[in-house]
């Protein structure tokens, strides 16, 4: 099984809704680092699980799209709790959407929003 990982650092806003969550009910930024894993068994014929360049294009786009933007004003938190649960699984599905992923046993989205603190959604292809 082959692994590639890239990541990349942003900052984007959020507050938080639902709940008394004190301070994190008020606007206010997180220092946010989203590293991509890939997995799978089969290399390309020029031996690329993908080609880094192509990932790490698709994660800067991703990254700009998401940077330096209040996520509950996004389109896709539109009735959700901006949660880092739901901002790594929406990352994800924007990850997968923009890749070549059929050669994938697995794709994970890890996304820190501090340096202690981190999800991870997962998913196998």
């Amino acid at each position: 099984m082959y692994t590639l990982s890239v990541e990349k650092d942003f900052i984007a806003q959020h507050y938080l809704i639902g709940g008394d969550f004190g301070d994190e009910n008020e606007l206010h930024s997180h220092p946010y680092r989203v590293e991509v894993i890939l997995r799978g068994d089969t290399l390309d014929n020029h031996g690329y699980l993908l080609d880094i360049t192509e990932v790490e294009q698709t994660l800067d786009d991703l990254v700009a799209f998401f940077s330096d933007t209040t996520l509950n004003d996004l389109p896709e938190f539109k009735g959700l709790n901006p949660s880092l649960e739901h901002f790594a699984r929406i990352f994800w599905e924007k990850l997968v959407a923009a890749l070549p992923v059929d050669q994938l046993s697995g794709v994970s989205v890890k996304l820190w929003e501090d340096a202690n603190t981190w999800v991870r959604f997962t998913d196998t292809m």
